[in-house]
């Protein structure tokens, strides 16, 4: 999968099972070292790209990553998530991000990319997400961010996720950076759909009405819970989470004469933008949960074509303008 043509070295942190990877890969870079703990992603990840990454970043020194041009990684969301507990740097999966600043710190590369959920940039009235721009800026980078719907680069989901650049001023000079425009195609969920679908991912009976059930309940109590249902010409889905592999009802498909179904795992790798050659060496459960925690390729590989201009061409770079950036809530 990896270009031929390598132009600049990359590190993959909180890698997963490798969509940023994939992404940074189609648009000439070479990845030199990758950094993931869940031994079932780490399977995944090392049947695409041949390469098993190091496991709890934690336990990595940071004299061991290589120097690199770009750091990338989606440091873990679930303490800045609506569905999660919100405690943000209280929470010691929050802190894991600075363990990026540790290696960022000794390693200073020209570039990064962090990636996390859209209820990030609220959280705590906004303190979290300035905790994590002041500690950035404070090692000497300008940092650009901005939320971006994978909808709007040509999937079929609904699925909202902010990223934040970086620019190492030392290296770089003080140079601005510009996210690339949404390029609205249009988007149909047939399109991700397989011609042929195993039967056993229809819902049961029992799950369907237990589906309908809690529907009507969460309506009665003024809630807007429930399940979520699409057809072939819908434009898009809602958003696949982690989740998913319960019970698959934030995006079902509607069947003629048969009760909905859930996505079939090549289904869900299609919703996130991977091609039809990537791997999934693992179980239904485990690949829901991987392609829920990952990452629309098409919006990152966009990012990336940005960023490669600014890191391998001096005349697209574009002087730092005097103006204040947008704040948190205007994103």
């Amino acid at each position: 999968m990896a270009s031929k043509n390598k132009k600049f070295k990359f590190i993959d942190l909180f890698a997963g099972i490798g969509g940023i990877r994939l992404a940074f890969e189609r648009v000439g870079g070479n990845c030199v070292f990758s950094s993931e703990w869940d031994k079932f992603s780490q399977t995944t990840y090392q049947a695409n790209f041949k390469d098993l990454p190091a496991g709890d970043i934690t336990q990595i020194e940071a004299s061991e990553v290589p120097a690199h041009d770009i750091l990338v990684g989606g440091f873990p969301c679930q303490p800045f998530s609506q569905a999660g507990l919100k405690q943000g740097f209280q929470d010691t999966r929050g802190t894991l991000f600075f363990d990026v600043v540790r290696i960022i710190k000794k390693r200073l590369p020209s570039m990064l990319l962090l990636e996390n959920v859209k209820g990030f940039v609220g959280h705590d009235k906004g303190n979290t997400m300035r905790v994590v721009v002041a500690s950035l800026e404070k090692l000497g980078y300008n940092i650009f961010y901005k939320i971006l719907n994978a909808k709007d680069f040509g999937l079929p989901q609904n699925r909202q996720r902010i990223f934040i650049v970086g620019i190492n001023k030392n290296k770089l000079g003080n140079c601005s950076f510009t996210f690339p425009s949404p390029t609205f195609e249009p988007t149909r969920v047939g399109n991700i759909l397989e011609k042929s679908v195993d039967i056993k991912y229809t819902l049961s009976d029992r799950l369907w009405q237990g589906h309908q059930r809690r529907l009507a309940e969460h309506r009665a109590k003024g809630n807007g819970f429930g399940y979520s249902i699409f057809c072939k010409e819908s434009s898009y889905t809602s958003t696949i989470s982690a989740r998913y592999y319960k019970d698959g009802s934030e995006i079902l498909i509607s069947q003629e004469k048969n009760n909905p179904r859930k996505l079939t795992p090549r289904e869900a790798a299609r919703l996130q933008g991977f091609p039809d050659n990537f791997i999934i060496p693992v179980s239904d459960g485990q690949a829901y949960k991987q392609f829920g925690n990952s990452v629309a390729v098409p919006v990152v590989e966009a990012i990336a074509n940005r960023m490669t201009q600014v890191l391998l061409n001096p005349k697209k770079r574009q002087p730092l303008r005097q103006c204040v950036q947008a704040t948190l809530f205007d994103i």
